[in-house]
């Protein structure tokens, strides 16, 4: 005779998602896929917004003013997109981080802090580059994916 064995619960596929943002409307797009992911997940977000640290260094006489100018608009450029974030997170009732990266290449500081948490999804929007622009450009969507050893959500 064969015994019965309940259904046990299954392991969440995710516990720790990466938000990539950058403030845009893909941006946006995709944290609303993240905080819906999470939620159905059970899982918790650090969302990322990298700076470059500052982009004029070695042009030029650096100026203090000028790079203390520069931090401060990342930062408030930072903490905007941060808001927006917690209130819609709040409103899905799942943990959110923030974490500011400083990075001279916004994909490799997205894929080191992946790395650093131990994530299990990198969510980041795709911007749809097309043509010459993603010839000369790249995405930094298909940076992310083709250096994260990680698994990558790009939403479109």
């Amino acid at each position: 005779m064969r015994s019965f064995r309940p259904p046990q619960k299954a392991n969440p596929m995710f516990k720790h998602i990466l938000l990539a943002t950058d403030g845009s409307a893909s941006a946006e797009h995709a944290s609303k896929k993240a905080l819906e992911l999470a939620r159905v997940h059970g899982a918790h977000v650090t969302a990322a917004y990298v700076a470059d640290p500052y982009p004029y260094i070695g042009i030029g006489e650096v100026n203090p003013m000028a790079f203390q100018s520069y931090v401060n608009a990342a930062q408030d450029a930072s903490a905007q997109v941060f808001i927006a974030l917690a209130d819609q997170a709040a409103a899905a009732g799942v943990q959110l981080q923030v974490r500011l990266v400083e990075n001279m290449q916004a994909a490799r500081g997205i894929v080191e802090l992946s790395d650093e948490l131990a994530v299990d999804l990198i969510v980041i929007g795709s911007h749809g580059r097309s043509g010459v622009q993603k010839l000369v450009l790249g995405s930094v969507a298909g940076k992310v994916v083709t250096l994260s050893a990680r698994p990558v959500l790009v939403v479109r």
